[in-house]
Parts: C-alpha cells; structure tokens; sequence
C-alpha cells in the first residue's frame, strides 16, 4: 500500500497529544540534583506503562561538526553519570572518539515527559566495559560478536551467516572477548525535565552545574 501525500496529511493532522490524564510536577520540591528526580521520574514511567522508558536519543556530531542522532538503551544512571555502550568502530564511536561531548533525550509520552541530558563522554575501562557485555543477553553478546557495525553491508544474506555463526559462538563461550564493545558514560553538564501540560503551559526545569564550583548544581525554570 502506497500512502498518498493527502492521507499522511490528513494522518499527521489528526494526531492528538496528552489527550489523558498527566502528572503533576511541582519544581519547588525538586531535589538539589538531578539524578535522583530522574530516578523518580524513571521509575514513574515504567509503572506507568510505558514502553521501553530505558530507550534514548543519543546525538554526537561527526568531523564537520553536522550532528548526528540515533536511539540506544539506558545501561546504568549514577554519580558517575548516564551509562549507555556500543562499538568502538561505530559511527557513533568514531564520532565520540573525535569529539566526547553528548546529548540525550528521553521522551515518555505515557505521563507527557522528556529529560534532556547534556555534558562531557568517557570511556569506561576494558574490564567495566567486559563486566557490562557480560551481564547483557545472549543476543547483545552475539550482536557484539557480530561487529561490524555501520559499516557497508554487501548483502543480507552475508548479515545471517554472520550472526548466525556469533549466536553459537555466545552460546559455546558465554564469556567470548569482544574487544570492540565499549561502555561510555556521559558526565552531565546540563539536565533538563519538562512536564508537558495539555493547557501547554509545560514545566521546564534545567538543572546546570555552577562554573565556580561543579560539585553544585543551578536550577532554574524556562519558558516553554
């Protein structure tokens, strides 16, 4: 079927957002920082259903400075700062090689929430990033095994074979090497939450870190 230009139109046009009840969200009682209102906000989200809360928009920027934007999975949040992994060879590797600064964008539209998160990207060490593929499933390790990611596919064919001969090698050697697997953690500069409104009058709530002292957090509100 061939959607025309007038039935994505008329689709897009009649899309409706926030039509059910939202949370409140009070930016006076907010913590002093920003990890434990994502935790909340996090956990909020799962129980209320929403799928897949752990999944994320991860934007880099390549050489040329054009950004560069895909969606990746939560691996861990705390002081250290928001874990997320991938290969080292990687589009996105590559690109946070050359230039470690990031953003990430959480939206839950279950209760009308984003969280933007920016700052600063390092690598874990070898055995953090071993330790983290090791608790992941057969499937992420034999995806890992798979490697070649973002790299020029010949044929679908070729991606079968090969991940079809990584899935038995996970399952011989669950503790297989994977030298390219990466655990990167985001160290955030900037945190921001919005709380959308269906009268839009959406609470945004930026957490900052202070230029004289890091270790202190800046809250302010912005318009919407």
């Amino acid at each position: 079927m061939t959607t025309t230009p007038e039935d994505f139109h008329a689709v897009l046009h009649a899309l409706r957002v926030w039509d059910t009840d939202l949370p409140s969200f009070d930016p006076g009682s907010a913590p002093g920082a920003p990890l434990p209102l994502f935790r909340d906000w996090f956990a909020h989200a799962a129980k209320a259903g929403q799928t897949e809360p752990h999944t994320m928009a991860l934007a880099t920027a390549d050489p040329d400075g054009r950004p560069d934007v895909r969606t990746v999975m939560l691996h861990e949040a705390d002081e250290q700062g928001w874990h997320f992994a991938s290969h080292s060879g990687s589009a996105k590797g590559r690109q946070l090689a050359a230039r470690p600064e990031a953003a990430l964008g959480f939206y839950w539209p279950a209760v009308g929430r984003q969280v933007r998160v920016r700052g600063a990207v390092h690598t874990a060490t070898p055995q953090e990033s071993r330790a983290d593929l090791a608790v992941r499933s057969r499937g992420a390790l034999a995806a890992a095994l798979t490697g070649h990611q973002s790299e020029v596919l010949g044929s679908r064919e070729e991606l079968v074979a090969a991940s079809s001969e990584a899935w038995e090698r996970a399952g011989r050697e669950p503790d297989a090497p994977a030298p390219t697997w990466t655990l990167y953690v985001l160290r955030p500069r900037e945190v921001e939450f919005f709380q959308g409104d269906p009268e839009r009058r959406h609470v945004r709530l930026r957490y900052r870190r202070d230029p004289a002292d890091a270790a202190t957090w800046v809250r302010e509100l912005l318009w919407p």
